[in-house]
């Protein structure tokens, strides 16, 4: 049985799926468990790898009572206390990166300047294990009676700096509506407020705003049905990644080069810090109060141009697939 922390978010989990399904190639015949928030099981049925869900809240004490596995592997981070929290399941090998106070010299050296889904599959390799960093495509989820053909605005983030202004979600929304778009706006039960807020403010109906309405299911049905994503740096432009959707994600204090999509494919745009910039520690630049300044510099019309060309990659992969 291989153990597999990852306790943290959409958005971490989808940058896991290369290296989750790395594990699954390489031990096809193992039990592949992952230690998640257990809120996050019905994204990890969709990975194809995992075979059940460990629920985990973030770091601390490991909630396991089975023998050793033989294996544990920190898809987490770089420790002392994500190592030490596996390897108090015993686990006959550990697979992580190098950490000296966690008392783990095997593993590959951390790199701060990498992109999250390399880092992971990096990892792997350091091990002579197979990962592809482009297998990022998740399956398809049950048809739940999610909108389909929407174009999904995602206003909100955890993070108050990756916030893009609510005023300009909102002129976007109106601009995209008046050119016949459905709109609709997604979010946390935290988030709903401003949803209906920005909805408002675009002069669209209340049942356009699905905010703390949907489930993980219904909104990865959402997302894998939509016309296009409009997000900032958040779980959801990670799904739009995993189901080939149009997006155009908003980058403030952490560079696309770190979380956004594989810059080779034209239907994701991304629009912010430059792709190479470094990453801001304190992810906030702001105080940790507001929109971070970079990301507040993104103008309407340029996402709105971003729109266009996202969409007509679309239609040209179409037409060379055709």
């Amino acid at each position: 049985m291989i153990l597999v922390l990852r306790a943290l978010g959409v958005g971490d989990l989808a940058t896991a799926v290369p290296a989750l399904r790395g594990l699954r190639s390489a031990f096809p015949d193992r039990e592949l468990v992952l230690a998640a928030p257990a809120w996050l099981a019905p994204l990890a049925d969709l990975v194809g790898a995992v075979d059940r869900v460990l629920p985990t809240d973030g770091l601390g004490r490991l909630a396991w009572s089975r023998p050793p596995p033989e294996m544990a592997v920190n898809l987490h981070g770089r420790g002392p206390q994500s190592h030490r929290m596996l390897a108090a399941a015993r686990p006959h090998r550990l697979l992580a990166f190098a950490n000296a106070a966690a008392g783990h010299a095997d593993g590959p050296v951390w790199d701060d300047d990498e992109h999250e889904v390399r880092r992971w599959c990096r990892l792997l390799h350091g091990y002579d294990l197979p990962a592809d960093p482009a297998d990022l495509a998740l399956r398809r989820p049950p048809a739940v009676g999610a909108p389909t053909g929407a174009t999904v605005l995602h206003p909100g983030s955890k993070i108050p700096a990756k916030r893009w202004p609510a005023e300009r979600f909102a002129a976007v929304a109106r601009a995209l509506a008046g050119r016949g778009h459905r709109v609709v706006f997604t979010g946390s039960e935290e988030e709903q407020e401003l949803a209906d807020r920005v909805a408002r403010d675009a002069g669209l109906p209340p049942e356009t705003v699905l905010a703390g309405r949907t489930g993980l299911t219904e909104l990865a049905a959402l997302v894998a049905d939509a016309r296009l994503v409009i997000s900032g740096d958040t779980g959801v432009a990670h799904l739009a990644t995993g189901y080939g959707t149009a997006s155009v994600v908003l980058f403030g204090p952490v560079p696309p080069a770190h979380w956004g999509p594989p810059p080779d494919r034209p239907r994701h745009r991304v629009l912010g810090v430059p792709h190479r910039a470094r990453i801001d520690r304190d992810r906030s630049g702001s105080g940790g109060v507001g929109t971070h300044p970079t990301l507040a510099a993104i103008p309407v019309d340029e996402v709105l141009a971003a729109v266009d060309e996202a969409e007509r990659a679309v239609r040209v992969s179409g037409a060379i697939a055709a």
